[in-house]
């Protein structure tokens, strides 16, 4: 069964993407410094964060300074998403396989615990028909000035 995804990109005190999968009746939350992406070669850092109302998942504007997290929020990319199996006990074991069905990002993923920290994961890009080994960010909001 699918469900919905969304990335926000989220310039707070340092620009940086939030990744939110639908699992659980919540949105389970990490903070991408460099954003997701298409290319398998490139593993990127995402630090779990805690996990969000399902209210979030169409949110956008700015978090008021002095509050967490504050700063511009936009949707950079939103969809549907899907796993094999039951997503909540792989999170448990530390490994998540899933399929984007969004507007950027297509395809297999896999988000991966690493060894050294209960919130450090790795997000990699699976080889498959949609990896784009040219792959460049590009960002939704004007960096401020």
């Amino acid at each position: 069964m699918r469900k919905r995804f969304v990335i926000h990109e989220h310039h707070a005190t340092r620009l940086h993407f939030d990744l939110r999968l639908e699992i659980g009746g919540v949105l389970k939350s990490w903070a991408v410094p460099k954003g997701v992406s298409m290319n398998p070669q490139e593993k990127r850092l995402a630090v779990a964060v805690p996990d969000h109302s399902i209210s979030y998942i169409d949110f956008e504007g700015t978090l008021a300074e002095g509050s967490y997290g504050a700063g511009r929020v936009a949707i950079w990319d939103k969809g549907e998403f899907e796993t094999a199996g039951d997503a909540p006990a792989q999170l448990e074991k530390g490994k998540l396989i899933f399929t984007f069905y969004g507007g950027k990002l297509k395809g297999e993923f896999t988000i991966l615990k690493m060894w050294n920290g209960e919130k450090n994961w790795l997000i990699i890009k699976s080889k498959d028909e949609f990896a784009d080994f040219d792959w460049t960010l590009e960002t939704v909001l004007e960096p401020k000035k």
